[in-house]
């Protein structure tokens, strides 16, 4: 796989990303969830820079990216994309992202529909309120001495309990990207999900778009995903027997899946 390279944002902030894949194939953009890094897809990479030029980035706040202090928006998050996609050249692409990655995939597809060919949104929502909520979890995850405590409630969130039971080495790989995710990073990315509501807006999305839903899923509830496809014209919605990590539960359908609507006929 590639190394990492990087790019200052417009606001300066360093994005790290990778690129994978024959330069001549066409761009699929992988976004990745709060807490992850771009080596959430490092499982899906193999198969699908077979047939596209991957790009993958690290979420402001997250993995090599730069830690800006205070909250972050989706539009700035949305920009990041943008700005990445034009300093590389790249007119359109493809987009898939997961959770906080699916905000951003909403939010180009309302703003930037003309730099996207294709959607996919998994395990995400257009709206995950209300705000005092996501205010508390601000407020703890700043208080809090380390990431430990944090790392196992996302982890729980994330998998079934057999699979954290049986904790093999995947479980472990997300446990280390949650432990040296920045506390600042965590806050300010709860601040974008908290000020977000793409309910109403994401009716004007033009793009093919594929939404993937967990079935047991507790952060993105299976009913979000639902609501996505029934207000995106013409959106498809596959929901798998998953919990919120539906790339790493369901990891051969999952590839299956996007590389079949990528490349289905329009």
């Amino acid at each position: 796989m590639s190394d990492t390279q990087f790019l200052n944002a417009g606001d300066g902030t360093r994005i790290a990303y990778r690129l994978d894949g024959d330069p001549s194939l066409p761009v699929l953009v992988l976004s990745n969830s709060i807490g992850t890094t771009l080596h959430m897809w490092d499982a899906e990479v193999p198969a699908l820079s077979q047939h596209f030029r991957v790009l993958r980035y690290d979420t402001r706040g997250h993995g090599g990216t730069g830690v800006p202090t205070g909250a972050y928006s989706l539009d700035r998050l949305g920009r990041d994309v943008l700005e990445l996609m034009d300093a590389l050249d790249i007119e359109r692409a493809h987009f898939l992202g997961l959770s906080l990655g699916g905000f951003i995939g909403q939010w180009l597809g309302v703003h930037a529909p003309e730099r996207i060919d294709r959607l996919i949104l998994s395990n995400t929502s257009p709206y995950l309120g209300p705000a005092p909520q996501w205010d508390e979890r601000i407020a703890a995850v700043q208080a809090a001495p380390d990431m430990r405590d944090t790392a196992e409630i996302f982890l729980a969130n994330w998998f079934p309990q057999r699979m954290l039971d049986a904790n093999p080495p995947v479980v472990d790989r997300f446990r280390a990207m949650l432990l040296n995710t920045d506390r600042q990073g965590l806050a300010g990315s709860y601040a974008a999900v908290r000020d977000a509501d793409l309910r109403r807006p994401i009716a004007v999305i033009p793009n093919p778009t594929l939404v993937i839903a967990g079935q047991y899923d507790p952060v993105t509830a299976a009913s979000h995903g639902e609501l996505i496809a029934a207000t995106i014209p013409g959106a498809k919605l596959v929901t798998l027997p998953a919990v919120h990590l539906a790339n790493v539960e369901f990891h051969q359908q999952f590839v299956a899946m996007t590389l079949e609507f990528l490349q289905a006929q329009p």
